[in-house]
Order: structure tokens, then C-alpha cells, then sequence
């Protein structure tokens, strides 16, 4: 009986403590999803969190260009970009919306010269988290 008891709490702490993210709590299993991690963010869960939302900004804006024809002030137009960040650690666009066809390509082009980065985990193993970014032209 002893031994049954032993081997059980051993199989119940190798399933909560097997993966990173994975909490087992009674009936109930959690998983939480780690954020992919900017180049150079370093620091708690929090800190890469305000990073990664910090440099995708820093990004957008020191990379946008204007299409061919469009002045700033000239267009009063909002394009959705909705992408995630896939298993590799690479953007990968899942749609867009709003916009000119231009205003769009633009949008996308920002978002897929993201660099590559640590990919979002879930349950330990890699996984693609998904976002949306709003472009004001």
C-alpha cells in the first residue's frame, strides 16, 4: 500500500512539474501561454511582455514608408493587420483588412520584416501566438 501511495504522488508531481506552463490542479489542467520574446528582451515573464510591445511599435514606426502616391495627412484610412508570430519564431500574416489594396501591402510589408524571435510556448513546446496590429495611414 505503501509503495502504491509512493509511485502515485511521484506520477501526480512528474505531471505537474513535466512541462513548463502546465499546471494540473485536481480534475482541472491549465495551460499557460508564454509570449514570444523579442530580440534582446530580457528579464521576468512581465518585463519581456512591455518589451516585445515596446520594440513591435519602435518597429512599426521606423519602418513604415509611405506608398507611392500617398502624402502623410493625405489619407484618413485604417488598415488591420492580424498575425502571429509561428512555431519558428517568424511572422506569419493571417489577414488583413480595411484599407486600399497599397495601404494594405504596405501594412503586411511592415509586419513581415519583423525580426525572428524566441517562439511563444505553450505547455513547454513551441507554439504561434497570434496578434492584431492597426495601421492609422
Amino acid at each position: 500500500m505503501r509503495s502504491i501511495i509512493f509511485v502515485a504522488a511521484f506520477l501526480l508531481a512528474g505531471i505537474t512539474y513535466a512541462q513548463e506552463g502546465i499546471t494540473v490542479s485536481g480534475n482541472a489542467i491549465s495551460i499557460t501561454e508564454i509570449p514570444p520574446v523579442w530580440p534582446g528582451c530580457e528579464g521576468s515573464l512581465a518585463e519581456k511582455k512591455a518589451c516585445f510591445k515596446k520594440q513591435l511599435v519602435q518597429h512599426v514606426v521606423s519602418n513604415f514608408k509611405f506608398p507611392e502616391g500617398y502624402k502623410r495627412g493625405s489619407v484618413k484610412e485604417k488598415v488591420v493587420v492580424d498575425f502571429a508570430i509561428n512555431e519558428e519564431g517568424k511572422p506569419q500574416i493571417l489577414g488583413v483588412k480595411g484599407g486600399t489594396k497599397i495601404l494594405q501591402e504596405e501594412a503586411k510589408r511592415n509586419i513581415l520584416a519583423i525580426p525572428k524571435m524566441i517562439p511563444g510556448q505553450a505547455g513547454g513546446k513551441p507554439r504561434a501566438i497570434k496578434y492584431s496590429m492597426p495601421f492609422t495611414f
